[in-house]
C-alpha cells in the first residue's frame, strides 16, 4: 500500500465516522435520564417498558424522582404535534382564561414551544394520559429507591448502600455490583464491598456465603458484627459446621480490630486530653511552681482568654453590644463585617489576643495585690480567691450570666477518619500547639535573658537583687507570662464547650493537681504529670463506662501518690524552695 493509498483509506474512515455520528445523536452523545423516560413512555409493550426503566436503577439524577412522581400522580401526558410527533409532557399550574396550561418537555425540562418557537398552551382535548399499572409502579417505585446510589452527594450514597446490604434483598446485588465499577470514593466502594457481602451472605449457596464471611472478615465492618452472628446462630441450627467456622472467625476479626481501634482512640483522647490540661496547668507551674504563689484566681485567666475568643469572633463579623459594669452604660463594639475565609481567620487571631489580654489582666494583678504577699502563701490564697470572686461577677455583668458560644472555624470542625479511628482537628490541633508552647516556654526559660532572670530570682531573689537584677519587674513580668499561657488554654478551651463566668473553676483543681504531681517548679514535670493524667483519666473512662467514678478513681490514685512521693515526679531544688 502506498501513503497515497493509505491517506485515502484514513480519510474515508474520517468521513464515515463523522456520518455516522450525524445520523446517530444516540452515539454522539449518551442518553439522558429524561430521554430513558420518553422512551419508556412511548413504547407500547408493558414488559419493554419495565425493562426501559429498569435501565435507570444506580443513576442519581433527581429528575427520575420528580417524573415518577407525575407519572404516578396521573399528571404526565402525550401531546400529539400536528405533524404526528408524539411529545411526553407535563402540566404546569400557568393557566390562562381560557383554562389551557402551559406545559414542560419531558425529554429536556423546558418549556413547549410551537413552530414559530412561543410557548404552547394545553387543553385536556389534546392530551392523552400516560397509563400505568402496578407491576410499572412497583419497577418505578424500586428505581426511586435506588436513586441516591448515585447521588453526587457522599452521605446519601453512602446511606443508600448501607440501606440495601442490610436489607439483603438478592434482587439488589446486580445494580450493587453495577456500582461498585463505576465508584470513585473510597470509602463508598468499602461500603459497596460490605453491602454485596451481606446480600450474598443470605444466599442459600454455603460457598457464596464462605465467601462473603471471608470478606466481611477483611473489612472488619462492626456494624455488619449482629448479621454475622445471626448467620452463624443459623448455620449451627443447620448443621452447617463450615460456615459456622467462618462465622466465628469473622466475628473474631472484628473484635480484634474493635480492640484495636479502642486501644488507639483511647490513646489519642488520652494525650489530647493531657493536652488540654498541659496547656492549662502550664502557667499555673509558672506563677505557683517558680514564683511561689498560690493564685486562685488562674482559673479566671483561663475565662478572660475565652472571652477574648469571643469578643475576637464579633469584631471580625457584625460588631456586639455589652454593657459596662457598674456605670451601666451600653457600648456597641462596631465589627468588621468579614466573610468566607476572612471571618474564619478570627480564631487566628484571637491566640495572640487572648495571650496579651490574660498577661495585662495578670500583670495587673500582680502590681495591685500579689506584689505585697510574696512569701506569704496563705495570704496570697486568700487574696486572689477574692480577686477570682470579683473577675466572675465583672464577667456576669458585662457579659451576662448566660454561657455564650464561640463557633469552630471550618479548618478545625471536621476530622480524618483513619483505619476507623476518629482523629478530631481541633484536638490534633491543641496536642500540636501544645507542643509549640512548651517547647516556646523552655526557650524562653533557657535561652533568652528574660529567662536567665527568671531562674535566678526564682532560685535566690536576694543575692539576685544584689547583683542588680529588678526583681519587682522579674516577677510582674513572670506573672504576666504565666496568666498569658492561661489565657490560650481559654482560647483552646472555647472549641470544646461553652464560654461563662466561672468556666475556669472547672480547671482549677485539676491545674494545681497536675503541677504537684509532676513537682513543684518543674516545668519538664508538668508536662509528664498533664499527659500522664490525661490518659490515665480515659483509660480509666474507658474501662468503666463511668466518666465520674473515673475521675473519681484518677483523684484517689493521685492522692496516694503524693502519700508516697509528696515532692512529685521530678522535685526542683533551689535555695528559695529548700
Amino acid at each position: 500500500m502506498t501513503w497515497k493509498s493509505f491517506l485515502r483509506s484514513l480519510l474515508f474512515s474520517i468521513c464515515a465516522v463523522i456520518g455516522l455520528l450525524a445520523h446517530n445523536p444516540a452515539m454522539a452523545a449518551p442518553e439522558t435520564a429524561r430521554q430513558t423516560i420518553v422512551r419508556a413512555i412511548l413504547t407500547k409493550d408493558d414488559g419493554q417498558k419495565r425493562e426501559i426503566i429498569g435501565s435507570l436503577a444506580g443513576q442519581g439524577d433527581e429528575a427520575i424522582r420528580e417524573l415518577f412522581t407525575a407519572w404516578r400522580q396521573d399528571s404526565l401526558f402525550v401531546y400529539t404535534a400536528p405533524d404526528g410527533t408524539k411529545v411526553p409532557v407535563e402540566l404546569t399550574d400557568d393557566k390562562d382564561a381560557n383554562g389551557a396550561q402551559a406545559a414542560i418537555r419531558v425529554d429536556n425540562g423546558e418549556p413547549l414551544k410551537d413552530a414559530t418557537g412561543q410557548p404552547l398552551r394545553l387543553i385536556g382535548t389534546k392530551l392523552v394520559a400516560v397509563e400505568h399499572d402496578a407491576k410499572l409502579r412497583r419497577a418505578m417505585k424500586s428505581i426511586v429507591d435506588l436513586l441516591d446510589l448515585g447521588s453526587p452527594i457522599l452521605s446519601k450514597r453512602l446511606r443508600a448502600i448501607q440501606t440495601l446490604g442490610f436489607a439483603q434483598k438478592p434482587d439488589k446485588l446486580p445494580v450493587l455490583q453495577a456500582r461498585s465499577q463505576i465508584e470513585t470514593d473510597a470509602e463508598a466502594k468499602v461500603a459497596l464491598r460490605e453491602a454485596i457481602a451481606l446480600i450474598q451472605l443470605a444466599d442459600p449457596s454455603d460457598s457464596i456465603k464462605l465467601k462473603a464471611l471471608d470478606e466481611l472478615s477483611k473489612l472488619h465492618s462492626s456494624s455488619s458484627y449482629d448479621v454475622i452472628k445471626a448467620a452463624q446462630a443459623r448455620a449451627v441450627a443447620s448443621a452447617k459446621p463450615e460456615v459456622a467456622a467462618a462465622a466465628g472467625a469473622a466475628l473474631e476479626a472484628i473484635d480484634h480490630h474493635k480492640s484495636v481501634v479502642k486501644f488507639f482512640g483511647t490513646l489519642f483522647r488520652g494525650l489530647s486530653a493531657g493536652s488540654i490540661l498541659l496547656v492549662v496547668a502550664l502557667g499555673l507551674a509558672i506563677t505557683f511552681g517558680l514564683m511561689g504563689v498560690i493564685n486562685m484566681a488562674h482559673g479566671e485567666m483561663i475565662t478572660v482568654g475565652a472571652y477574648a475568643t469571643y469578643i475576637t469572633q464579633h469584631v471580625f463579623g457584625e460588631g456586639m453590644n455589652f454593657t459596662l459594669p457598674f456605670v451601666r452604660i451600653a457600648i456597641h463594639l462596631p465589627g468588621l463585617h468579614l466573610t468566607g475565609w476572612a471571618y474564619q481567620l478570627y480564631f487566628i487571631a484571637a491566640i495572640p489576643i487572648g495571650f496579651l489580654s490574660a498577661a495585662l489582666v495578670g500583670i495587673a494583678l500582680e502590681r495591685s495585690v500579689i506584689r505585697f504577699l510574696y512569701r506569704r502563701p496563705l495570704e496570697s490564697l486568700l487574696a486572689t480567691f477574692g480577686v477570682s470572686l470579683i473577675l466572675q461577677q465583672l464577667f456576669k455583668l458585662t457579659f451576662g450570666s448566660n454561657n455564650v458560644n464561640v463557633d469552630s472555624p471550618v479548618y478545625l470542625s471536621s476530622n480524618w477518619t483513619v483505619f476507623d479511628i476518629t482523629f478530631d482537628w481541633s484536638r490534633v490541633f491543641v496536642i500540636g500547639f501544645a507542643a509549640v508552647i512548651v517547647f516556646g516556654v523552655w526557650l524562653a526559660l533557657t535561652k533568652t535573658p528574660l529567662g536567665l532572670l527568671i531562674r535566678c530570682v526564682m532560685q535566690n531573689r536576694t543575692m539576685a537583687a544584689c547583683m542588680g537584677v529588678r526583681t519587682e519587674r522579674v516577677n510582674m513580668l513572670t506573672f504576666g507570662l504565666g496568666s498569658g499561657l492561661a489565657g490560650l488554654a481559654g482560647v483552646f478551651v472555647t472549641q470544646l464547650g461553652t464560654v461563662g463566668p466561672s468556666m475556669g473553676q472547672e480547671y482549677i483543681v485539676d491545674s494545681f493537681m497536675t503541677v504537684v504531681v509532676g513537682g513543684v517548679g518543674s516545668i519538664f514535670g508538668t508536662v509528664v504529670s498533664a499527659l500522664g493524667i490525661g490518659l490515665a483519666d480515659q483509660s480509666i473512662q474507658q474501662i468503666l463506662l463511668n466518666p465520674v467514678l473515673g475521675k473519681i478513681l484518677v483523684l484517689v490514685a493521685i492522692i496516694l501518690f503524693l502519700q508516697w512521693r509528696p515532692t512529685g515526679l521530678f522535685s526542683a531544688r533551689s535555695r528559695s524552695l529548700d
